[in-house]
């Protein structure tokens, strides 16, 4: 039986532009700084959904048990037809939305193509009532040109929002509140503040899965821009940083060194023990994310957290 999916690209020479200027802000920044988006080739999504499976990544159970508990009300409250995931990766927790909603529409947005491909071609042949479509785009840039039409839920899972700093994620949230039409839904992942030792744990993992991970970053910029990066000479490092309330990661170059990236036209100096940081892992509190959505124009009409209290979902709408 043929499996029927669409993937479509959103991605422009623009886009790419644009993605490379802040590429070169960042790298020529200081402190140094990359975008998250480059942490995300084939190789680096499958050791991210390696990093979910980790004993010390409470993060994908936490939100897991939530999904397994309270889909069928999130369903109920939302009413969609439609559902839309930002950052569907593998769409394994999305399977929990797709059973509860029953939709007759799914629409995947997630930067990996060939990632993307895969995961459509599995939802549709175990939705066969649902009609999937795949784009493959970047959430910071396409959310007003995704399908619109009926009644739609808009999930980002995984508290992937706090990956983003928070000029970023005011600007990520008004343009969630601008797409929405009358009747959609916003749901919402986040991961919660608790103790310093058990946030750290989740980001310096004993197998050294999130160390691979993270130093893929510097393959992805050798293969992609043509840079010099040698992965062997940087170390992961992770810290926790009480006053923004996230997890910092970074790498830290373990001489001194020039890197070249022709693409850009860069030539970087790296002093011995200089930190490039990689990503953010923001925490939140389900107060400080309300006054967020509402600053954006959006507001909470429900919340549930796990049991043990780790981790939110944040249902929200339009005001």
């Amino acid at each position: 039986m043929s499996v029927g999916f669409d993937v479509v690209s959103l991605a422009s020479a623009a886009d790419r532009e644009a993605e490379l200027e802040e590429l070169r802000a960042g790298l020529t920044g200081a402190p140094r700084e990359l975008q998250p988006r480059w942490l995300y080739d084939e190789r680096g999504s499958r050791l991210f959904d390696e990093i979910t499976r980790l004993p010390e990544y409470y993060l994908t159970r936490a939100e897991r048990s939530i999904l397994r508990r309270d889909a069928a009300e999130i369903a109920r409250l939302t009413g969609a037809d439609t559902l839309v995931e930002l950052g569907a990766g593998t769409a394994d927790k999305t399977r929990l939305l797709l059973d509860a909603l029953a939709p007759r529409r799914f629409v995947a947005l997630e930067l990996s193509e060939s990632a993307l491909a895969r995961s459509s071609k599995a939802l549709a042949r175990e939705y066969p009532a649902t009609e999937v479509v795949g784009v493959a785009g970047d959430f910071r840039r396409h959310l007003a040109l995704l399908p619109s039409g009926g009644r739609r839920l808009l999930a980002f899972l995984g508290s992937t929002i706090g990956n983003l700093t928070p000029p970023l994620r005011a600007r990520f949230l008004r343009d969630v509140a601008d797409a929405l039409a009358g009747g959609d839904a916003f749901l919402l992942g986040v991961d919660l503040v608790k103790e310093p030792a058990r946030l750290l744990a989740a980001y310096q993992d004993a197998a050294g899965v999130t160390r691979a991970f993270e130093l893929n970053v510097l393959r992805v910029l050798n293969r992609e821009l043509g840079a010099d990066f040698a992965p062997e000479a940087f170390e992961y490092a992770a810290r926790w940083d009480p006053a923004a309330e996230w997890i910092e990661m970074s790498l830290r170059s373990l001489r001194d060194q020039t890197v070249r990236l022709p693409a850009l036209g860069l030539e970087l100096g790296f002093a011995a023990g200089e930190p490039m940081r990689t990503e953010v892992s923001a925490k939140f509190r389900i107060t400080g994310i309300a006054a967020e959505l509402r600053a954006a124009g959006l507001g909470v009409t429900r919340s549930w957290t796990d049991d043990a209290g780790d981790f939110a979902l944040v249902l929200a709408e339009r005001l």
